[in-house]
């Protein structure tokens, strides 16, 4: 892991892996979440001719707080890191809290060819939409307590950050019960439950910071418009999902400009990610015209 100062002089953390030949996928990690590799994406992705380099969001693991940030913003990170590495085009990625992120790049990140948006949050204030509708209790308590502010947000996932700061897999579990279903808990095992224990650990090492700008951003206006995306956009989103509810990949597969959608029986948020890696990845390469 690397750090890079931005020129707004806020310091991000960045990662890259992969073949150094590879093409190159930004990689916009979930919330909470940092740059910790969840191997079972990263090393399909090795295997499929990419680069991946992703950030922990501002304020996760070791990046300064950017307060107040919109889902835009990433944008302006994603360039500078890019130009950074001497990188001119590249395709992205965003899971979960991550789908926003891409959108973003997708609409308006001039080196973006194509993006993947698994399992994606859609906007707060999309019409047509519930929101909150068939998310878990813990979901819908977070987002409740986003939507009244930053000072009953930051109560809420101070406390949240104790119980995932140290996790380990068993934590997981027990502290997402509500967020997972059967299809989820299955592969919440081995390598992959690690992973996702050490992504939360470095996410939350300093603070809760980066958690709680994003689902502010989240429930805030975006501050771009989805007809603006540009490039094409390949969605996959299970029925079965607890934390981003099936409703929103519907919403966002009616509304994102030429985007193909997978929306898939069975699937939960975190095994239409494990299961479907292979195919995901090449079906954005072939969008990009790799």
């Amino acid at each position: 892991m690397d750090q890079i100062t931005l020129p707004d002089g806020r310091a991000l953390d960045v990662r890259i892996s992969g073949p150094d030949t590879g093409y190159p996928l930004f990689f916009h990690h979930g919330t909470p979440g940092s740059v910790t590799p969840i191997r079972a994406l990263e090393e399909v992705a090795h295997e499929n001719g990419l680069r991946v380099i992703t950030t922990s969001r501002a304020g996760y693991g070791g990046s300064d707080r950017h307060a107040g940030r919109r889902v835009v913003d990433v944008v302006a990170d994603t360039a500078a890191v890019l130009e950074n590495l001497g990188v001119a085009e590249c395709v992205v990625a965003g899971w979960s809290g991550g789908g926003p992120h891409a959108l973003a790049c997708a609409a308006h990140l001039p080196h973006a060819k194509a993006a993947l948006l698994i399992a994606g949050v859609a906007p707060y204030d999309a019409p047509d939409l519930d929101f909150l509708a068939g998310m878990g209790e813990d979901n819908v308590d977070e987002f409740g307590a986003a939507i009244e502010g930053e000072g009953p947000l930051r109560t809420y996932l101070d406390a949240a950050r104790e119980h995932l700061k140290d996790a380990d897999p068993e934590a997981i579990g027990t502290s997402l019960a509500s967020l997972l279903p059967p299809a989820d808990l299955a592969v919440l095992t081995d390598e992959f439950g690690q992973d996702m224990a050490a992504n939360f650990r470095e996410a939350l090492r300093r603070s809760a910071d980066g958690w709680i700008d994003d689902d502010l951003a989240f429930v805030a206006p975006w501050g771009f418009d989805l007809a603006d995306v540009r490039v094409p956009v390949s969605l996959w989103q299970g029925t079965d999902d607890l934390m981003v509810p099936f409703a929103h990949g519907e919403w966002l597969s009616a509304n994102v400009p030429g985007v193909i959608a997978h929306l898939l029986p069975g699937d939960g948020h975190l095994s239409v990610a494990i299961g479907r890696a292979e195919d995901m990845y090449a079906e954005l390469l072939d969008l990009a015209g790799r």
